[in-house]
């Protein structure tokens, strides 16, 4: 485990869980919980949390991004247009570059539009950004984005902020043998187990914000993830036993009394 390296962009991170920073009751709290998550990579909603106004709370006074990656995202974007004016805005407040793009394909299901997703990575990434790509869980579509660019695929789960978990595992399982990029489960995950089953599937890593910042107790959800993310990963390199249909004796047939 201690070779094991979780490496985007060519940057090698320790935590192979990634933690969002919307939704907390207020940046104390949201602090708190990425330090106890452990996570190294936080996402950044630009056009909702405040990173440049320095008359209001900012962000890095909570959270310092020279010891924790910011990774904004153009989290509330419609079309191209808005996810490029989005992460233009951010490169030019704080010089980053290792991006998340999402672009929303409608308000009530959150689920993203692909077209656009497909216009904008192609674009982004001439323009010199790396671009990690929330998608849906399209085996084909994520073949694209790849071909096109992207520095890491990242399908939803479910829903965002559903808390239903997995609902797709052999697309999952479809894209893990076809691409070589960093895989990182993004969107609907609820509980920590689902953390675990996403690594076990093969996955690099996961993002987590609701199912953190709205459980009952998030500094202890925060800790449950990191330990969860670390027992998937850890279970998917020591090779799970064959599924077999019959039974097997543990203990030796022969010898016996």
């Amino acid at each position: 485990m201690k070779k094991d390296s979780f490496i985007v962009a060519n940057k090698r991170f320790k935590s192979r869980l990634i933690v969002g920073t919307g939704k907390y009751k207020n940046m104390s709290q949201c602090a708190r919980a990425i330090e106890l998550s452990g996570a190294d990579i936080v996402t950044v909603a630009v056009r909702r949390v405040n990173i440049s106004d320095k008359n209001k709370p900012l962000l890095m006074d909570y959270i310092d991004p020279k010891k924790i990656t910011y990774l904004p995202n153009t989290a509330g974007c419609f079309n191209s247009n808005e996810a490029l004016r989005t992460l233009r805005l951010a490169r030019e407040i704080g010089g980053w570059k290792l991006v998340k793009l999402e672009v929303l394909g409608d308000k009530e299901n959150l689920f993203p539009e692909m077209i656009e997703t497909l216009k904008s990575t192609e674009i982004l990434t001439k323009e010199g950004f790396k671009v990690m790509v929330y998608c849906n869980d399209d085996p084909l579509m994520a073949k694209r984005l790849e071909n096109s660019g992207a520095c890491a695929i990242m399908p939803l789960a479910a829903p965002i902020g559903s808390g239903l978990g997995i609902l797709n595992k052999v697309n999952v399982k479809i894209i893990r043998k076809q691409t070589k990029l960093p895989l990182i489960i993004d969107a609907g995950l609820g509980q920590a187990s689902d953390a675990t089953i996403a690594m076990e599937l093969g996955c690099d890593g996961v993002l987590v914000n609701t199912a953190i910042a709205k459980a009952k107790k998030p500094f202890e959800m925060a800790l449950a993830f990191k330990n969860a993310v670390l027992a998937g990963r850890q279970s998917y390199l020591s090779g799970r036993i064959k599924k077999n249909f019959i039974g097997e004796a543990s203990s030796p047939t022969k010898g016996i009394i």
